[in-house]
Parts: structure tokens; sequence; C-alpha cells
């Protein structure tokens, strides 16, 4: 009880940043470690990026991980899935991240498991502590910041009702039913349809319980096309789309949840009320970027995205300090999640060893990049003029189920544009941008991206 009294204390203070520079400079005989590039999260992304930083010349790449395993994430998804991309196979989560592990330990990756980080001072030192060699300070030549992402709970949706136990959120269920092999309830509803709701409503189904119901409060799915053919409409799941729960009732546990129909403001509609009887609800109501520690660091971080600002290199507005997977905004891919990580433990790499990178951060070397017609929002927020290599990742605001045209503007002016079969918010679109655009960047002011249903007639021509 004790040590879990210190570690709350620690936690706590550690969040306000008071703790943690007092002891940095205060206590003796704390271990210092020393390293190239410090990669936090042993997840996909955090196992890629320590992995591309050694292949590119880092000498010692340390990965430091909260738990007591690498992996992260991908330990509990035991559906197919991943790897299509980055492996050219179908692998389950545990097999992708076993890949990855097994790069890492072949190229002399450290791993400093069971490991807190309380906080980033800059982009060249890291505080974390553990229970073996308790407080740790590690310098580093640079960081990668690749802590994941969260769920975002009830308390973020303010569902009126009793507190009754039966309330989790999907990832939670997907944990317990997976890994500690823990049925969490026998009849449930499922708020939200992001992926997560998706995979564990054909899971628990295939585990003998029933999904009463799939509700989505938005006019479609929020998830991937092909898991809600593959894991609601293929096993008969109820999905009702412009709904949610507005009442949780039940004491001790959940005994039902009030649904009713919203309008376009996502209000409830009068009238449209029923009870679905349930024990357990389950939440798959989107995921929040996991950036405290970045905060703490002095990232500026992007309102839209709930993720750091960075430039075409993954790199944030630190000196040295680069972001990855889903602590920069949510993927719905692994493969893209690895691909970004790849990319900044490149970087990472060539910072660490004092490699030229990229033309000087003057005021007028980047343009910042802005979301325009139909796009919720755009990676990276800025573009150096003369960028080596850039891509544009961007998600639609609503879906076009139809031709769409993509575009890319400067001040206004379209400067290359491509056509698109379809643009949902639940897939990504990726665009790598041509070299030639840096004489039109030169000499513009703002980047912009849209995307555009093409009328019939555009269509055909």
């Amino acid at each position: 009880m004790g040590l879990l009294f210190r570690y709350q204390v620690l936690c706590t203070w550690a969040s306000a940043g008071h703790l943690i520079r007092y002891l940095g400079e205060k206590i003796k005989g704390m271990k210092t470690l020393s390293c190239d590039v410090a990669v936090i999260g042993a997840g996909p992304a955090g196992l890629a990026a320590a992995c591309a930083a050694r292949e590119h010349g880092a000498r010692r790449v340390l990965v430091i991980e909260r738990n007591t395993e690498p992996g992260g994430i991908l330990q509990q998804c035991i559906h197919n899935g991943f790897g299509l991309r980055i492996f050219d196979s179908d692998l389950t989560g545990p097999e992708y991240a076993t890949r990855w592990i097994e790069r890492a330990q072949a190229l002399d990756v450290e791993l400093l498991l069971d490991t807190m980080v309380l906080s980033i001072e800059g982009a060249c030192r890291v505080i974390a502590t553990n229970g073996r060699q308790g407080l740790l300070e590690i310098e580093a030549r640079s960081i990668v910041a690749c802590m994941g992402c969260r769920e975002r709970p009830r308390g973020a949706l303010a569902i009126p009702g009793t507190r009754p136990a039966g309330v989790y959120t999907a990832g939670t269920a997907q944990r317990l039913v997976n890994m500690e092999g823990y049925m969490p309830g026998e009849r449930f509803v499922i708020l939200g349809s992001g992926d997560i709701g998706m995979i564990m409503a054909r899971r628990l189904t295939l585990e003998g319980a029933q999904v009463v119901a799939m509700l989505e409060v938005l006019p479609y799915v929020s998830g991937l096309r092909r898991n809600l053919v593959q894991c609601v409409r293929d096993f008969d799941i109820p999905l009702y789309l412009c709904t949610t729960v507005i009442e949780v009732r039940g004491r001790k546990r959940v005994e039902a949840v009030l649904i009713s129909k919203v309008d376009e403001h996502w209000r409830p509609v009068p009238g449209t009320e029923r009870e679905l009887r349930c024990d357990t609800l389950l939440l798959s109501v989107g995921l929040i970027p996991e950036n405290e520690l970045s905060r703490m660091a002095g990232v500026m971080l992007d309102p839209l995205t709930g993720g750091p600002l960075v430039d075409e290199r993954l790199e944030t507005n630190v000196p040295g300090l680069y972001a990855a997977g889903n602590v920069l905004h949510v993927y719905d891919l692994v493969d893209d999640v690895t691909e970004s990580a790849l990319r900044a433990g490149r970087q990472a790499a060539e910072s660490a060893l004092g490699r030229p990178q990229a033309p000087p951060t003057a005021p007028n070397a980047w343009l910042p990049v802005r979301p325009g017609e139909n796009v919720r929002h755009v990676v990276p927020q800025r573009l150096h003029i003369r960028f080596a290599e850039a891509e544009l990742q961007f998600r639609a605001r609503t879906p076009i189920e139809g031709l769409t045209q993509a575009e890319i503007r400067v001040d206004g002016e379209v400067v290359a544009s491509r056509r698109l079969r379809y643009a949902r918010p639940s897939e990504m679109v990726t665009w790598r941008l041509d070299p030639t655009l840096q004489k039109r960047l030169a000499e513009g002011k703002e980047v912009s991206v849209h995307l555009i249903a093409l009328e019939e007639g555009e269509r055909r021509g």
C-alpha cells in the first residue's frame, strides 16, 4: 500500500511538472542513462521507430515502456488483418507485434520495460521511474513520442442515469475477454460504431453473448467498411444509426438503457425513446491521442487532431522531439502507424547524429497546411518549401460515396489534384507530394487540402 501511495503522489505531482524538476536537481545518486534516441512507448509505433533509428545509424536506442511486455495494444487484438501492406501477410495483433519485437532484438534495441515516464524535459532529457532502478534520468540526443492513444470514457459523454457496474470501454472489454479470459456480461448494447466496437460485437457473439444492438449517433458508421461487413452484418447484429443512449438504468448493475433517435444536431427526438434490456454497455466512441507528456515538454498541439503540430519530418516545435503513430493522430490501420514511425525513427537518428535534414527554419522557410472543404484535419500541419520528401494525410469530414476529387491548393489556386473512388471519415487518405511542387510553394503563403464530390458530368469527363 505504501508503494501504491508513493506512486500516486509521484504521478500527481509529475502531471504538474513540479516534483520532477525538483528531483532532477536535488536527489543525489539518481541513475543516469544516455542514448542517441529515446523512444517512449513499445507499441507498434515505438518498436518500428526504434528499429528505423538503429538501421539509420543510431548507436544506442532505448525504448521506454510502462507495461511489463512490449507490443502495446496489439497483444489483445487476437483478430487478423494486421500487416497486409508492411509484411504482405494477414497476421493477428500478437503475431504482428512479435515480428517487430524480434526485429528490435536482432538490432540490439534496448527495452526498458515496467518503467513509467514522468516527464520530458525538452528534447534531450527524460525522467522515468521503475521498481528496480528507482528514479532515472535519461539523456538523449533526440526523442520519438509513441505513447499511442486512449479511449474516450463515459464521463466525456455526460450520459444521464445511475452509475452501476457494467459500463466498459470496448478496449477494456477486449482485454478482459482476450487476455484475462473473463466475460464482462451476457447481454450487450454497444454505443458507437468504431472499429474496436464492431470487432468486439463479433467477438462477444462468438463467445456466446447476445449483442442486443449497436448504436451510432452519426448517419454512418465511424469504423472501417470491412469491419461493418465482417463483424456486424455477417453476424446479423442490429445497427441503429442516428441513435444514442440517453439514460443508463440500474442500481448495482446495468439493467437497461434508454435510447432515442437524434436530429442533425445530435439532440434526442421526443417520442422516439425506447428501452433496451441489457446487463452491459460498451462504449466505442472515439480515441484520444495520449499527449500529457507532450504538453509538459512544451509541444504545441493541434485542436483538430489532439496530437502535436509537426512538419513533414514529423518533428514537433521542440527541436529534436518527434511524434509518430496514434499519439500524432488516430490511424485506422496499423500499417500506417508503422510507416509514420519508420519515418520518425529515421529522422530522429539523423538528428541525433547531427546530419543535415532540412533548410533553416526561418519564418518564410515553411508554409502552414490547413484543412479545406470537407476535410476534417491534415497532418503535417506545416511544410518546408524545400522538402526532400513529404506526404499529406487527411480525413473527410463527411462521407462522399462516389467519385471524389482531392485538391491541394496554394493560396487558393489548385496546384495538384487526384481522383478518389470515394472519401470516408473512417479511411485516411495519404498523398505523397511531388518535389516539383517546391517552386509553387516558395511563392505561396498557405497550403490547403480539399475534397470535392464530382458531379455526374465531371465523372464522365
